[in-house]
């Protein structure tokens, strides 16, 4: 009887290695990250399709904005940066002085997750104090996701475009926090600046969809603005146009 407890308490201790071994197998190849991914790859795939409803104009402006909110107030962030190998993707990252840094990554291999996306992506890295500057698009909708960090956001409607001024009305400006997001289209919060409160690296995730006004044949480039314009009637705000390098210069 003696020996047979040994014996058993020498399976017991073996299983226990075993056990320990394949948990450490587990964590070290992040398996445990199945659980949680078909949410996230279902929630990329939904965000996919909203883009391509928009561009095939099956989708208003408005309803998509309305829409990828709602879809990215239910966001699984740390599924997400599990996903794209945050980790990896930001070590030994070098940030610039002014502005943000654009970092650009792929999606993993996963069913599910679409090969063909309706929008563009990148992820803005910031230092504190710096900005995704003041500035607009034509027939382009994006929508940001704060990743880490907290911003100050502010958002203004487009209401005229003239020679050297742009015609704004503020409509946005708080804080946001991880997992908030923010929305703009061509109809609706035109214009937006995020600048960072945070004392270590912040992070935006954001998608642009282009192309989302057949008939409007203007270039989706940035259209830099000073929002510290003229008041007017009615809380509008008369605002120059600016360049890169101005906007850099005051916002950045």
């Amino acid at each position: 009887m003696s020996q047979l407890s040994r014996r058993a308490f020498a399976q017991r201790t073996l299983g226990s290695i075993l056990s320990y071994s394949l948990l450490q197998t587990l964590v070290q190849h992040d398996l445990f990250a199945d659980e949680t991914r078909p949410a996230v790859v279902k929630w990329l795939a939904r965000v996919n399709q909203l883009g391509w409803d928009l561009k095939e104009q099956k989708l208003s402006q408005a309803d998509w904005q309305k829409t990828i909110e709602e879809l990215y107030a239910k966001a699984d962030v740390d599924g997400f940066l599990a996903l794209i190998d945050f980790d990896k993707l930001t070590k030994n990252l070098e940030l610039v002085d002014t502005g943000a840094r654009s970092l650009q990554f792929k999606f993993p291999k996963i069913d599910g997750i679409p090969e063909n996306v309706a929008w563009g992506k990148q992820i803005f890295a910031l230092k504190q104090g710096r900005s995704v500057v003041p500035h607009g698009h034509n027939n382009m909708a994006t929508a940001f996701l704060i990743l880490k960090g907290e911003f100050h956001g502010r958002h203004y409607d487009r209401l005229e475009d003239q020679t050297e001024h742009f015609i704004l009305k503020p409509t946005i400006d708080r804080k946001f926090t991880v997992g908030e997001c923010s929305t703009v289209s061509d109809v609706k919060d035109n214009v937006h600046w995020f600048k960072s409160l945070s004392t270590e690296t912040a992070f935006i995730f954001n998608i642009h969809v282009t192309g989302i006004n057949s008939e409007n044949k203007d270039p989706t480039g940035r259209l830099y603005v000073d929002p510290a314009g003229e008041k007017l009637e009615g809380g509008k705000l008369r605002c120059r146009r600016i360049d890169y390098d101005e906007a850099n210069k005051l916002y950045g």
